[in-house]
């Protein structure tokens, strides 16, 4: 069974005194309802689970009113013995709850009543054309979780590496002195494993059980092709073709020099004005991160993005190498990657830091100034470059060579090489990206 960080997430809100009923939200297949399900059995006596993309009818539950003894009277003559409430010993699992809009409403009701635990979990809330918005959204009245496919460090766990070897990399990150050599290529190896099997849960079970790429990669291009699905099911009728079309765009969007998207790019002579709306309803799915362009590298990076200018990243890696032709995945394990390395390797760091959290951002001027990534750092603005192979940091020594210009004193190079520092640059193996907290 695979390790989830949200199994932290969730037992720190079921100790929280008063917690409120919790939503989490993620794109589809990434693991939500068997994290739900297997932390609410060891830590209830009593879970009443519902789904409401299996079975519309339960919906029917949330019609009327939504008082909670209501909707318990309801559901006990709906689901007979399998629904048993008893404060403070009962949680009510809410599965696929965009799909019942009265039911994320009655989260309020049970906010106010206490007995009862709530947990809901989401594919596609907020996204516009799928189904109805809620009357009211319990805002005040739910605490929101986001949860991604598998993160390295998850993907580590699967693969037997366990916290006493984490402990070793963080310490020699903390301290820049490089990694014993016989781990760093242990490493080495599963970082490009982790290129191309990402973190969905089937795929990532799935090649901890078998190694076993073929079946890997029909795994992730099924779930692919669930996800092109959605989009001609659910979007609005004028917007089913436009955002597949932005979706399939992405590997030639990122096959460019700069990457940055470009409408253009989706079908000849489009504009923003006809595909924007596309490509926000993708991000709103939680497939993609857009990497906004910043006027100046300077804190804080959201007030300096630019909205307009921007790169898009799978947020899942795997499933990005599985869009592409079939060798794909032999090449990344044998390090073949000629041309497309540096796509590649951009996406799956931008697959590490979103899955942290983070907001992206990159810097480019028509100067040719141009750095990958810039984050919060310690409480600083730092760069970073991401080399697939020994490149340049032109731009980056440049930058940092005009302080009071760009208002920058470090950086970050993450490449295929072991730990090490020149002056005010730090080097990390790509692997050691994970570790790049904001604090």
């Amino acid at each position: 069974m695979l390790k989830r960080k949200i199994e932290r997430e969730l037992t720190e809100w079921k100790n929280t005194a008063g917690h409120k009923p919790l939503l989490i939200k993620g794109c589809r297949q990434c693991g939500k309802t068997f994290s739900v399900l297997d932390f609410a059995r060891k830590n209830y006596e009593h879970v009443v689970y519902l789904n409401f993309f299996e079975n519309p009818d339960y919906g029917a539950v949330f019609a009327g009113s939504l008082e909670v003894d209501h909707i318990i009277m309801m559901l006990s003559a709906l689901l007979g013995s399998g629904a048993i409430f008893e404060a403070g010993k009962t949680v009510l699992v809410l599965d696929e709850i965009q799909d019942c809009p009265e039911a994320r409403t009655a989260l309020k009701f049970f906010r106010m009543d206490g007995r009862f635990d709530v947990i809901g979990t989401g594919s596609l809330l907020g996204v516009r054309g799928y189904g109805r918005e809620p009357k009211s959204v319990p805002v005040g009245s739910e605490t929101v979780l986001d949860m991604y496919p598998l993160d390295f460090e998850e993907f580590l766990w699967a693969n037997g590496i366990q916290e006493p070897i984490i402990e070793i990399l963080r310490k020699n990150f903390e301290m820049e002195v490089p990694v014993p050599e016989a781990l760093h290529q242990r490493m080495r190896k599963l970082f490009l494993q982790y290129a191309v099997v990402g973190g969905m849960p089937d795929a990532v079970q799935t090649f901890v059980d078998t190694r076993q790429m073929d079946v890997v990669l029909r795994i992730q291009r099924d779930i692919v092709r669930s996800y092109e699905d959605d989009m001609v099911k659910y979007a609005e009728k004028k917007d089913k073709s436009r955002i597949k079309e932005c979706f399939q765009s992405i590997p030639r969007q990122l096959s460019r020099e700069n990457k940055k998207f470009q409408y253009s790019v989706v079908k000849k002579g489009s504009t923003a004005s006809k595909y924007a709306g596309s490509l926000q309803w993708i991000e709103d799915a939680g497939i993609i991160s857009r990497c906004y362009n910043l006027s100046i590298t300077e804190l804080p990076l959201d007030g300096n993005a630019e909205e307009d200018v921007f790169k898009v990243y799978m947020k899942d890696c795997g499933l990005f190498v599985s869009m592409l032709e079939d060798g794909t995945q032999y090449d990344i394990l044998q390090g073949n990657l000629y041309g497309y390395k540096g796509a590649i390797f951009e996406n799956l760091i931008a697959d590490i830091f979103a899955k942290m959290g983070r907001r992206l951002y990159y810097f480019h001027k028509d100067s040719g100034l141009e750095v990958d990534f810039v984050i919060r750092y310690k409480g600083e603005c730092t760069l970073v470059e991401v080399k697939a192979s020994t490149g340049n940091t032109k731009s980056t020594k440049t930058i940092l060579r005009h302080p009071e210009k760009y208002h920058v004193n470090s950086a970050i190079k993450l490449g295929d090489y072991n730990v090490g520092r020149a002056e005010q640059i730090l080097t990390l193996p790509l692997y050691m990206a994970f570790l790049l907290r904001a604090y």
